[in-house]
């Protein structure tokens, strides 16, 4: 489901280089009355100068609220029905999504309208991370877990990747339809939801009678079937005469300070702040970047760009299979940042492989902490059972980290007409920075892993 989340977050960057285009490179029509023979393909406001900071406007507009509605999502949805939830936020997102576009055949030409499609889309958008998570933790323990989510969470990439391809084929054309198919997509995906999303493993065998219902409906349904000879005697187990209902859990939701106090969330979710904000520069600024320096089309950008999110995949599978067997979430996190971060100033365009290898060094972290991670935490055995902390925990932490995905997107619009170059020694010393706030964990797994743990006190 939240393959589709990341679907419609991702034209912005495709449509980018064709709000603002070389219009000397572009064939002009011969009826065509033009008073700017430099901005005469570009979309207003977008023709102006200052092009990049209004672009930086957009991505911030989503960004931030995304980062302030994070805080509170997460309350919402361990009080909430996570179907309910999850579906509304769907549909929400794709109304807004759609609306973007549709500002291409309505003729809309207002910073403002396109402004605040991006602020409600991104409160909407709130809704999934929280939710996904606290499903997927619901239904598998914590042996494999880096592994399993790694694996699960490749579906952000591959979003990713789908959402560029399908902008793509619009872009050069008509870049509304970038929204607006997208928009229908996760839509539909939220209609899917509501009907077919089982939130737990408990509340799934909850719809399966127990042995003694199962005998006693044999018991009652033997007799009717031998008198029906044209029906299957055999009565599956599987089948229950209970109805579906909801099972109440009276565990007292977890307050933002108890899930704050929890050890290792403050660490990680610093950590997250500087490694999102590195990934997300790259999910809004790549295509654009690559269309300025290779000098690609609008669509080739974004093919080219998909490369970084195919890295991506591997990289998060990768984090998680290493944590598991090391049982070092933190050191795991640690070694590749420190990796990616010289590796980010090489991803342009000759360099393909780098941007494989970037995509996976870069992501594989963010993966790791965003999903294992924050179910490792959200179940910590200083919650004594609480099964519905995991949601809160999630949300504390990607919604930190969504505060440096709206810096990275805004600084990079501000920083790059000095040079692209400054932008990358942004980023680098934003690993630098990541992997400073997780030296006391990795200190920690390193004293276990050598039996020198500090005995507790008391």
């Amino acid at each position: 489901f939240f393959a589709a989340y990341h679907l419609s977050r991702k034209p912005i960057s495709i449509v980018k280089s064709e709000l603002h285009r070389n219009c000397s490179t572009v064939i002009r029509p011969v009826d065509l009355n033009i008073t700017n023979n430099a901005t005469w393909c570009d979309w207003a406001p977008f023709d102006q100068d200052n092009y990049q900071t209004l672009f930086g406007v957009l991505d911030n507009s989503f960004l931030v609220a995304y980062a302030i509605g994070m805080f509170f999502s997460g309350i919402f949805g361990e009080r909430l029905p996570l179907r309910y939830y999850l579906s509304a936020g769907m549909l929400m997102s794709g109304l807004f999504t759609a609306l973007f576009g549709l500002g291409f055949y309505w003729n809309i030409h207002s910073l403002g309208y396109y402004a605040f499609m991006q602020v409600m889309n991104g409160l909407v958008q709130t809704t999934g991370w929280p939710a996904v998570v606290a499903c997927v933790g619901n239904w598998f323990g914590k042996g494999k877990r880096g592994f399993i989510m790694g694996v699960w969470n490749s579906h952000t990439s591959v979003g990713n990747i789908l959402g560029s391809l399908i902008a793509g084929v619009f872009v050069s054309s008509a870049w509304g339809m970038s929204f607006i198919v997208p928009g229908i997509i996760i839509a539909s995906t939220g209609i899917l939801c509501f009907f077919f999303l089982v939130e737990s493993k408990f509340l799934f065998s909850q719809r399966l009678p127990t042995p003694k219902q199962g005998r006693a409906l044999r018991h009652v349904c033997n007799p009717l079937l031998q008198n029906a000879p044209h029906t299957d005697r055999t009565v599956n187990s599987a089948i229950s005469t209970d109805p579906p209902g909801v099972v109440e859990d009276h565990t007292e939701a977890i307050s933002f300070c108890g899930a704050l106090s929890i050890p290792g969330v403050v660490e990680f979710s610093l950590c997250l702040l500087f490694a999102k904000l590195v990934s997300y520069t790259f999910l809004y600024w790549l295509p654009l970047y690559i269309s300025n320096v290779a000098h690609f089309e609008a669509k080739e950008a974004g093919d080219m760009s998909t490369l970084f999110d195919v890295g991506g995949i591997v990289g998060g599978i990768m984090a998680g299979l290493v944590s598991d067997y090391t049982g070092g979430r933190a050191t795991t996190c640690c070694v590749m940042l420190i990796v990616a971060a010289p590796m980010v100033s090489v991803t342009i365009f000759p360099y393909i492989g780098m941007l494989l290898v970037c995509g996976g060094l870069v992501n594989g972290p963010y993966a790791l902490i965003t999903t294992a991670v924050s179910a490792d935490l959200g179940t910590h055995e200083s919650l004594r059972g609480n099964s519905r902390a995991l949601s809160t925990v999630t949300a504390i932490i990607d919604g930190t980290g969504s505060v440096g995905a709206a810096l990275g997107p805004l600084l990079a619009g501000v920083i790059s007409p000095t040079g692209w170059n400054n932008v990358f020694y942004m980023l680098i010393s934003a690993d630098v920075l990541a992997c400073l706030f997780l030296s006391r964990l990795v200190y920690k797994e390193a004293q276990s892993w050598c039996g020198r743990a500090p005995r507790q006190r008391g």
